[in-house]
């Protein structure tokens, strides 16, 4: 590493660390809003970068909880991705107030430096990430095009450095029956109650055919409304999993004929709608990815790549942009053990000692990361 390098990165550390106080206070007011209604979290980013001198466009790409935040007119051109919305009845119990603070906390302590190192920083506010697909949303309409890496750093119990996950489709599932009194009159009626509980056998039995990398979990979010009546309507919300978009390719429409048999086998009608695009595997950059373990390492990060690690797996429409541009989406820990997570314990633990460890430490890490692949010999030649 060059003196100069080495510098900068110092210069990086110390800007975050003055900033840290902000960045905790922004995390937690972050702590709770759901996909597609973050419109508190995104007007609270938007101020706190345009404080730090980045022009902030709202509504970015007509997304009313989307933004791009952008400093410097360097060639080239550094992503940072900021997610803001929490998961139903859980709250941020995933974390995504750090990763916003983290966000905001890499691109403030990379101004000073932009003219130096000739970049243009780019942060995206993504909303719905929770299954929404918020990033696919903007890829469609242009996002993150030409960037030339692209960054973000998400919470977990422990420290993982490698992204690893599944892609995954998201499915509304609905079945139309009729309604009867179950008992004076059930031969009146078409479950729609049944037709779950077939699809959700079938499935159970499928799981003998797939391959180990599938998943597939859901929840009946209606079902029915009094236990005499037979019901005719149900919903659910389903997620299929696979190790990428080809395999998924393969396992979901098994899955879908599951639940064709609930219908089949009822007389119910079945309605499926996607509730976002499907999300993508992650192509990690090899070089990024190396660069920020020796820099997280050199902070006293230490990896696990044991099972208490496998929120890598996780899947995110982080994956989808990786497809497109250069990017990593390293885990940060928080110490949360026992607690992993899509937990209420894991949201406690969004807050306090380890979670500003984690948006201090991540928010430098990351920074140097970019120093160093912007600065080096290597990137230079390309």
């Amino acid at each position: 590493m060059s003196e100069r390098s080495a510098g900068l990165k110092r210069n990086v550390r110390d800007l975050v660390d003055a900033d840290l106080p902000r960045l905790v206070r922004l995390s937690e007011l972050l702590h709770a809003k759901t996909a597609w209604n973050e419109h508190r979290a995104a007007t609270w980013l938007g101020e706190a970068l345009s404080a730090a001198g980045f022009d902030v466009t709202a509504r970015y790409l007509g997304l009313d909880t989307a933004f791009l935040a952008s400093y410097g007119t360097g060639a080239t051109r550094i992503g940072i991705c900021a997610e803001y919305d929490a998961l139903p009845g859980l709250g941020h119990a995933c974390g995504h107030n750090l990763i916003a603070a983290i966000a905001v906390g890499v691109g403030s302590a990379l101004v000073p430096l932009a003219d130096e190192l000739g970049i243009t920083i780019e942060i995206y506010g993504t909303p719905a990430e929770e299954g929404g697909g918020g990033k696919i949303e903007l890829l469609d309409r242009g996002a993150f095009a030409g960037l030339d890496l692209a960054v973000m750093a998400h919470p977990g119990p422990v420290d993982v450095a490698e992204a690893r996950p599944f892609a995954v489709s998201h499915s509304h599932i609905r079945y139309d029956g009729t309604s009867a009194h179950a008992a004076a009159y059930p031969e009146d009626g078409v479950n729609a109650g049944d037709a779950f509980v077939v699809a959700q056998v079938a499935i159970g039995l499928l799981r003998q055919q797939l391959p180990s990398s599938a998943r597939v979990h859901g929840i009946m979010t209606t079902g029915g409304q009094a236990p005499n009546s037979i019901p005719e309507r149900t919903e659910g919300r389903w997620y299929v999993r696979a190790e990428t978009l080809d395999e998924l390719d393969i396992v979901e429409p098994k899955v879908m004929r599951c639940f064709e048999a609930g219908a089949l086998a009822t007389g119910a009608t079945l309605t499926v709608t996607p509730e976002s695009k499907p999300y993508a595997e992650f192509r990690n950059d090899r070089r990024a990815l190396e660069l920020y373990r020796a820099n997280a390492e050199a902070l006293g990060r230490v990896f696990d790549d044991s099972g208490a690690g496998w929120m890598n797996r996780a899947s995110t429409d982080m994956g989808n942009v990786s497809q497109l541009v250069p990017a990593i989406h390293p885990y940060i820990g928080i110490n949360s053990l026992p607690a992993t997570n899509h937990q209420p314990g894991f949201a406690e633990h969004c807050i306090g000692p380890d979670a500003t460890r984690a948006i201090r430490d991540a928010s430098v890490a990351l920074a140097q990361t970019i120093v160093d692949y912007v600065a080096s010999p290597l990137w230079r030649d390309q």
